[in-house]
Order: C-alpha cells, then sequence, then structure tokens
C-alpha cells in the first residue's frame, strides 16, 4: 500500500518543526485521525493546527479524496510556519466489495456504508508502519469516536488514545444517560418521548431522535457496541465547544465517563483571514469575493442564511415548500441547495423562475459555499440549520440567532440545546428523522412554516430582541475563551503539556 507523507518530513523531535513546517521544537506529536465526512473532518483538522499553534506537531490522516478538501488549509498554516504534515492514506475498496471512488464519502452507496467502516479499519496497519518509520515518535493519538480500531493502533505504538468529538457536552451526555439507564425500556414506539434521566433540566427525546450513536441500524449494532466500549477505556475526550456555554453538562459528561474531557472550541475561530475561511472543506462554489460584494449590498442584520450542512439534502417537494417560504418571508436571503442536479427538470425550472423573482434579494448557491465567511458577515442576521454542530456552533460564534430543522443523528439534541438551553432558536417543529429512514414516511415542513419561522428570527419584537441578545452574549463568550486566558486557549495548552515529549524515554516507552 503506497502511503503519502505529503509534508516530507522526517527527523526527531527537536527538527520536527522544519519538517511540518515551522522552525524549532515541537514540545509533542499528536496523531489526528478524522472522520472523513466533512462535519467531523473539518473540526478535526481546525483542533489540530491549533494544538500546532501552541508548539505540537499534528500529523492529520487523510485519503486520498479528501487531501484536497483540507489540503488549503494545511498549507496556508505550514506557509505560517506551524509544524503540520498531511499523512494520505488510500483505502482498500476493493478488498471490501467497495466501488472504485468510494474513498469519498459522498459516493458511498447507502447499503454499503458498513464496507466503509471496514475499510477504514483496514488503514490501521499501514499507519502503525508508517508513525513507526517517520520520527518524530508519536507522543498521543487523537481518533474520531468513530474509529474504534485507534484503540488497537494506540496500544501497539504504546501511546495515550483520546477520542475526538465534533459534538458539544450536552448532546453527549444526554446520549450517554438515555443509554446508561435505559431510557427507553418499556417505551411503545419510537416517536414517545422520554425525560433524559440526569439532568437537572427537563429535557425530552424519543428514540427517534436520539437512539444513541449507530442504534437503529441492525447492521451496525455490533459496531455500535464496539464504538461505545472503546469509548469507555480512552484516556480523555477533546470535543468542539467551550465551557463558558455549557459548564454543567462539561462537568457531567466527565463525571459519567469518569474521564477528562478537554473543549477547544469553536475551532473555526483558528481562521480569522478571509482566504483561510474559504478554503475550509470542498471547493466553494462561488467566488469568496462575489460572495462578500454581495452581502456588502445589503443592510446590517438583514440576510438569512440557509444551509443543510453536507450531508442533509432536501426531497424534491421540500424545495419547493422552502423557496415559496423564503421568498414570503420578505428578506433577503443566502440559500445553499445542495444536489441541485439531481432534482428533476420541474424542480430546476422552479428554481430558475424562483431567483428570476427574487433577482437582488435571494442568491442561490448550487453546491458548497463558504459557510463561516458568510456567517461572520455583518449583513446576515439570522441562520437556518439543519443542527449539525458545527453549524451550530459556528452560528453561535457568529453571535446569530438560527432557525433549528434537525434532519437525523445528533442534530435533534443540538436543535433542542439551541432552543431549549441556549435560547437563541426556533425550531420547525419536526419531531422524527427526514433522512435514512426504514420507511418512505414523506416529512415536509410547509412554505407557512419557514415563512413564519423566518420572521420570528429576522424580525423584531421582544422576543425576537432577547434571541439576539443571548445570541451576542454567546458569541462574546465564545471569543474570550480561545483568547489567552480563555478555557478552550487553556486546555489547548493542557494538552500540550499532558501528552508532551518524555525526556530519556524511547520511541515505545512514550505514555
Amino acid at each position: 500500500m503506497a502511503i503519502k507523507d505529503l509534508a516530507n518530513g522526517r527527523g526527531t523531535a527537536s527538527d520536527a518543526g522544519g519538517g511540518g513546517g515551522g522552525g524549532g521544537d515541537v514540545k509533542a506529536h499528536f496523531v489526528f485521525i478524522p472522520m472523513m465526512f466533512q462535519g467531523h473532518l473539518i473540526p478535526a483538522v481546525d483542533t489540530a493546527l491549533l494544538l500546532a499553534t501552541h508548539g505540537a506537531l499534528a500529523s492529520i490522516v487523510v485519503t486520498p479524496s479528501n487531501t484536497g478538501r483540507v489540503r488549503p488549509a494545511v498549507d496556508f498554516a505550514r506557509k505560517s510556519g506551524l509544524p503540520v504534515r498531511l499523512v494520505e492514506l488510500p483505502l482498500e475498496l476493493a478488498a471490501e466489495g467497495l466501488p472504485h471512488g468510494a474513498d469519498d464519502v459522498d459516493r458511498v452507496p447507502p447499503d454499503l456504508w458498513a464496507n466503509y467502516f471496514r475499510a477504514l479499519a483496514r488503514l490501521r496497519a499501514p499507519l502503525e508502519r508508517h508513525l513507526r518509520a517517520h520520527a518524530p515518535y508519536p507522543t498521543c493519538v487523537v481518533a474520531d469516536f468513530c474509529h474504534p480500531w485507534a484503540r488497537e493502533l494506540a496500544a501497539s505504538l504504546r501511546v495515550p488514545r483520546l477520542c475526538f468529538f465534533s459534538m458539544c457536552a450536552f448532546c453527549l451526555l444526554c446520549q450517554h444517560n438515555v443509554e446508561r439507564f435505559d431510557a427507553y425500556g418499556g417505551v411503545a414506539g419510537d416517536d414517545e418521548l422520554v425525560v433524559v434521566p440526569g439532568l437537572e433540566r427537563k429535557v425530552e427525546v424519543s428514540r427517534a431522535q436520539a437512539p444513541g450513536f449507530f442504534r437503529g441500524m441492525p447492521e451496525f449494532e455490533k459496531f455500535a457496541d464496539e464504538v461505545e466500549q472503546v469509548l469507555a477505556e480512552a484516556d480523555g475526550i477533546v470535543t468542539n465547544s467551550f465551557l463558558e456555554m455549557e459548564p454543567e453538562y462539561v462537568a457531567g459528561y466527565a463525571e459519567a465517563r469518569r474521564m477528562k474531557v478537554w473543549t477547544v472550541g469553536p475551532v473555526s475561530l483558528f481562521h480569522q483571514r478571509a482566504t483561510t475561511l474559504a478554503s475550509r472543506g470542498n471547493t466553494a462554489a462561488i467566488d469568496a469575493d462575489e460572495c462578500l460584494r454581495w452581502l456588502d449590498g445589503k443592510e446590517p442584520s438583514s440576510v438569512v442564511y440557509v444551509s443543510f450542512g453536507s450531508i442533509a439534502h432536501a426531497e424534491e417537494k421540500q424545495v419547493v415548500e422552502l423557496g415559496l417560504g423564503l421568498e414570503a418571508s420578505g428578506h433577503p436571503f443566502i440559500w445553499v441547495v445542495k444536489n441541485a442536479d439531481q432534482h428533476g427538470e420541474d424542480v430546476a425550472e422552479f428554481l430558475r423562475e424562483l431567483e428570476a423573482r427574487v433577482a437582488g434579494r435571494g442568491l442561490l448557491i448550487r453546491g458548497w459555499a463558504p459557510q463561516v465567511l458568510i456567517l461572520s458577515h455583518a449583513a446576515v442576521g439570522g441562520f437556518v440549520t439543519h443542527s449539525g454542530w458545527n453549524s451550530t456552533v459556528e452560528a453561535v460564534t457568529a453571535g446569530l440567532p438560527v432557525v433549528t430543522w434537525p434532519h437525523f443523528a445528533d442534530q435533534f439534541l443540538n436543535a433542542k440545546f439551541a432552543v431549549e438551553v441556549l435560547g437563541v432558536g426556533v425550531d420547525v417543529g419536526v419531531m422524527e428523522p427526514v433522512m435514512y429512514r426504514l420507511d418512505q414516511k414523506e416529512i415536509v415542513v410547509g412554505r407557512e412554516v419557514v415563512e413564519k419561522a423566518v420572521r420570528s428570527i429576522m424580525d423584531g419584537g421582544d422576543e425576537g430582541e432577547e434571541r439576539r441578545r443571548r445570541a451576542r452574549a454567546l458569541a462574546a463568550k465564545a471569543r474570550a475563551a480561545v483568547e489567552e486566558g480563555g478555557s478552550s486557549h487553556g486546555n489547548l495548552l493542557d494538552l500540550v503539556k499532558n501528552f508532551e515529549f518524555k525526556v530519556g524515554a524511547g520511541c515505545d516507552a512514550i505514555a
């Protein structure tokens, strides 16, 4: 198996800075193994870059289709002198019955997801050989929780292993407590609400909304058990959140897991320049300057941004209802239309006609958008989101209220967190997943609901102003967390200190 060290860095702990793009000594060597989904990959890379700013060497494992997605941000960091490496490892697709090109998760057929995870597990042996052959020796493996095979890798290397979550502690604690206390025991249906045990605040969820990681899919039950076991054996947890936003849930999860939880976010704040903001993830379908010029022509806080992330997509009927709701709201909007080319001609024609009707007021982006760049612009006043955690914390960082529209997985808990705990959101009322269902039930949010939700976060009124006030206060706390003296800044320093090179230790003795 051919492996590329894309930084071409070899050497000892003292010269790894030069090999990784920076000069001088490095204090520790973190090996990041992200999950290759955009929502997991981007914050993992940002976290690696943040650790590099504090003197650690960060090696980031990627598969070929993902190299281009993260290379611009990594190259920018390396040119700035940070010790960062990309280690590219190809997946053995044929060995797991995957088609050519399935290294790109967007091209993995739904019935082959289990095969894809098995292919990822095959990276363990070649990655270990690479790490042993390229100095400096690792001091810590930071693996996405979706990679249970990282346990064997870290054990063989005899180094600590941390689990990385691109999620908030509220979500993690709710999922953990529901499973730990068997909250769904005796519940008749998947839609029946239960109170999450062990929380001071009353939070209700259903099995459909929070089944547990990889639960509810028969082919993944064994994998789900392994994920839980490996997580319980980790040496700690790193998450893209910040202590000031959810102190009781960070403390609660650390106590429940009986391990250290390092909150290091919002990690997107590593990117302070428009050039790096626009280069995160896939290549944008719109030029960053063009996007900024459009926004520059709008009044402050007047534009609503609409995006459902990298995985979630709307069915054809929903596309029409969403478009008509945005048009009826009367507000300027940027709408990211995912997989527009996969919709039928009727929808394509509807989108063209809509663009003509809202010319100058509405901007449709067909494909990837430079989201953080858009959210950070003064013209944007609200965000209609699928409630993926990256999008939620990016909205928090920008000080924006949100319309929560969860589609699947942790998104329902994130939506509850934004609306019920933080008080910065309005929910559209979706109570069950609209994706990855075993049945073919159609769930459509009508145009009137869309219009009302958009107006509720964009228009005035006491409730709307209170949401904006809370959002702005959270944004100030988020920025303070990553600055010197802040909780996340301190946690990054603590990570480096805890997993630094041990003086006089041999490669196989670093612990």
